[in-house]
């Protein structure tokens, strides 16, 4: 069975190719747009859905893997920032703090129309930042793209003091532990049976 990666993202192509899978590569057009009143947790299970759904039709025998990330501060969403001021402002307003991420990931299987879907937390206890750590951090690693407004695998690890969670890979956005369980589940075995 053919697979395929609902996402442009550079990050979760990386991540995928970890697993040793033939695998091509979509982009969905979707609104990620939250709706009113939705939670962060929501949003990530709700908008990996759509975009598996989104390439459903032109993907025939395919496993789509579809997987969407945001953040939380207390009650408040952060997505990706766009702009270095967004940035500035979301890691000011996590310094010091414990940020949750949700990473939603749906596995859609085309043929049969089965479809996995789970979200996976992982959380990070940020640093006591000071105005030249955000600044620096965000010109050198440049995280317009990243949930947060940072990225893990690289200097951004140095922004917090402790992560928890049960699949790291979640953090950077693509929770490989909870996805070989799903391929698994569709008799996918990236190490063979």
């Amino acid at each position: 069975m053919n697979i395929l990666l609902a996402s442009s993202s550079p990050y979760r192509k990386q991540l995928l190719k970890r697993l040793n899978l033939k695998f091509q590569q979509a982009s969905p057009n979707i609104d990620e747009t939250p709706q009113p009143g939705e939670r962060a947790q929501e949003l990530s299970l709700r908008l990996s859905l759509e975009k598996s759904r989104a390439l459903a039709s032109q993907y025939p025998d395919t496993l789509i893997i579809a997987s969407d990330q945001c953040a939380s501060l207390g009650n408040m969403i952060l997505g990706k920032p766009g702009n270095r001021d967004k940035a500035i402002e979301q890691l000011t307003r996590c310094s010091s703090k414990q940020v949750t991420f949700h990473t939603g990931i749906c596995l859609l299987n085309t043929t049969t129309g089965r479809q996995q879907l789970e979200c996976v937390d992982y959380s990070v206890w940020f640093r006591p930042l000071s105005s030249t750590q955000i600044t620096t951090y965000i010109d050198v690693e440049k995280p317009l793209d990243c949930a947060g407004s940072f990225k893990c695998e690289g200097l951004g690890i140095t922004l917090f003091e402790k992560m928890a969670g049960d699949d790291p890979d979640s953090l950077i956005g693509l929770p490989l532990i909870t996805l070989t369980t799903m391929l698994i589940n569709e008799g996918v075995y990236p190490l063979g049976r």
